[in-house]
């Protein structure tokens, strides 16, 4: 078996971009299957059945180890897929070493701690040290919808793991706690009419835009809520659009906006707050047209299983045990919702992600090795 930098290279070299509902990527770089595909045949290398589920170019793969005696099974979920490479000022998929670090997209997000997991998976199957059952997933969509992690669930049918672990960029600390995601859509309408005569018709565009002021509000009223970890939950206009030409007054445009969650935090509640601040705005001809949940809130006790189980691994490593927060949203969530709770730990930074350079430190993916094997050969 490849070591974890060698497999590193492999896996960036595999271009596995989610297609985010876009058109105008190249299908050769889009999709999770071939990425999957290594992973597995890598997994069958070392006597695991290690199987794809879900549909098409979006495959995710799941392989499971097990040991005679051990009383936990642990689930590892490093997403296959990458944000999409526009703009990025290195080959994205030409994985460079150079100077202590790797480049490439998804690097960091997250295929080093895929690397990091198969290379230390080999390691303990070797010396037959593994003490804990493991359920590896690799899953799809995490950039998007989080398709690969139903895909998973309905695979593992009733069966839970103890916990699991997802492997994004934490800069190695265990993340017990992240916000969750929801975008909502709201509407304008109008009445159209020739831009010569403005008030003839009714500006859908001007309406919107104290729909955005009302929402801007609302973003100073979450200031107020704090989750003593998290902070306040928070709401940004991301994209907006409307019109068709400058000679015509707009009878419709729209909007999208995100709306970060604190725990406990739904879908319908954000509905709910966003509606109210168009009431209190008094702003007619606006609704929400959606408010769809991307990945709920992360909250996990400091002193549960998964939290002293990696803490002791990363302390036998010499690497900091005290637990953290994060902002960014993650399939994790999703896992636990489902009834496995988990952390977040992972080599590289969110900084270095999505970025036109990305890349991880080497010796982070070597320290998440080491991180891993520790984990496994651990008695629990």
């Amino acid at each position: 078996m490849k070591g974890c930098i060698e497999l590193l290279r492999e896996y960036v070299a595999t271009p596995s971009v989610n297609p985010m509902d876009r058109s105008d990527i190249p299908v050769a770089f889009t999709g999770e299957r071939r990425y999957a595909e290594i992973v597995q045949a890598q997994l069958r290398a070392l006597a695991l059945d290690a199987v794809l589920v879900g549909k098409g170019e979006r495959r995710s793969v799941v392989a499971e180890a097990h040991v005679s005696g051990a009383r936990e099974t642990v689930l590892v979920a490093s997403h296959l897929d990458t944000v999409p490479v526009d703009g990025m000022e290195i080959d994205p998929f030409d994985p460079i070493v150079a100077a202590g670090r790797l480049y490439g997209r998804g690097a960091c997000d997250t295929k080093a701690g895929m690397a990091a997991l198969v290379d230390a998976l080999a390691e303990v199957l070797a010396r037959g040290s593994l003490r804990r059952n493991l359920v590896l997933v690799g899953e799809a969509d995490e950039e998007l919808a989080s398709v690969g992690v139903r895909d998973v669930l309905a695979h593992l049918g009733g069966r839970r793991p103890d916990w699991m672990l997802a492997t994004e960029p934490t800069e190695l600390r265990v993340v017990t706690h992240h916000k969750g995601i929801a975008v909502a859509r709201l509407e304008a309408t109008g009445i159209a009419c020739h831009s010569s005569d403005p008030d003839a018709g009714r500006n859908a565009i001007g309406t919107l835009a104290r729909a955005v002021l009302a929402v801007e509000g609302l973003h100073q009223d979450l200031a107020a809520r704090r989750d003593p970890i998290l902070g306040p939950g928070t709401c940004s206009v991301g994209m907006i659009g409307g019109g068709k030409g400058p000679n015509v007054v707009p009878d419709a445009a729209w909007l999208l906006m995100d709306r970060r969650l604190l725990p406990g935090e739904t879908a319908e509640q954000v509905r709910r707050e966003i509606e109210d601040a168009l009431v209190r705005g008094a702003i007619e001809g606006v609704h929400v047209a959606a408010c769809i949940l991307g990945k709920p809130a992360l909250a996990t006790d400091s002193d549960s299983a998964p939290v002293r189980a990696c803490q002791r691994a990363l302390r036998s490593c010499g690497l900091q045990i005290n637990p953290g927060a994060v902002a960014f949203g993650t399939d994790a969530a999703l896992f636990a919702d489902a009834g496995i709770p988990g952390v977040v730990l992972g080599p590289g930074s969110v900084a270095q992600a999505h970025t036109a350079g990305e890349f991880v430190e080497v010796a982070q993916v070597e320290a998440m090795t080491r991180f891993f094997v520790r984990l496994l050969e651990a008695q629990t």
